[in-house]
């Protein structure tokens, strides 16, 4: 383990309190973050209660040993921290850890990273996440439940993701409906509407809509 000159304390608030003496073996075991705080946070509502989640990490992957010497939930929480990583192949190698779970403090990590821009990582979300247009599913209740709490994260991810379709992406999607992201957006209002028993706010653009004033 290396002695850490920055700490890594702050990153404990990423996740709901109960689970703060796995987090902090994770911590243990984490290279010191580059960063004095935490880079581009946000808040948001789990189970009931606000965490703060870091927008980007910088900092090693630990080594091999010290991953295997963590449990399985302390495993998960270091993907959750790593699917942060400044580095989109990092982020893409841990989130393929974390898709399948459905685990509400795992579900925030996943739902930044739909409103974010490598598109590999979406088609990695979209094919772990086909599970949750089922109502009653574990991941249908997790991830209804995260959307129906915390709506303004959401209205800012469904922009996100059409605004990074119309930058990046249109030429291999000419239709936003056509593009991982725009699947993603459905399954969560599906979700989300299920949940709170009513139709979920719609931000995305029609068929054959024009999409102007994007990046």
């Amino acid at each position: 383990m290396q002695s850490p000159s920055v700490s890594n304390a702050p990153l404990a608030a990423a996740f709901p309190a109960e689970l703060a003496g796995d987090v902090q073996a994770v911590l243990a075991v984490m290279p010191a973050s580059r960063s004095e705080s935490l880079v581009d946070p946000f808040t948001v509502v789990v189970g009931g209660r606000q965490v703060t989640i870091p927008g980007r990490l910088y900092c090693d992957e630990p080594s091999a040993d010290a991953v295997v010497s963590l449990s399985a939930r302390q495993r998960q929480l270091l993907h959750c921290l790593y699917s942060r990583h400044c580095d989109g192949r990092v982020r893409q190698r841990h989130v393929e850890q974390l898709v399948t779970s459905a685990d509400p403090w795992v579900v925030p990590f996943v739902v930044q990273l739909v409103g974010e821009y490598v598109l590999e990582i979406l088609v990695v979300i979209r094919d772990g996440l086909r599970d949750i247009a089922t109502p009653g599913t574990p991941g249908h209740l997790a991830y209804g439940t995260f959307v129906a709490d915390n709506p303004a994260f959401f209205a800012r991810t469904q922009r996100r993701v059409v605004s990074y379709w119309s930058c990046y992406c249109r030429g291999a999607y000419t239709s936003f409906q056509g593009y991982p992201g725009s699947t993603l957006l459905d399954l969560l209002r599906s979700a989300a509407s299920d949940i709170a028993e009513r139709p979920w706010p719609n931000l995305a653009p029609s068929a054959g809509a024009r999409v102007d004033g994007y990046c």
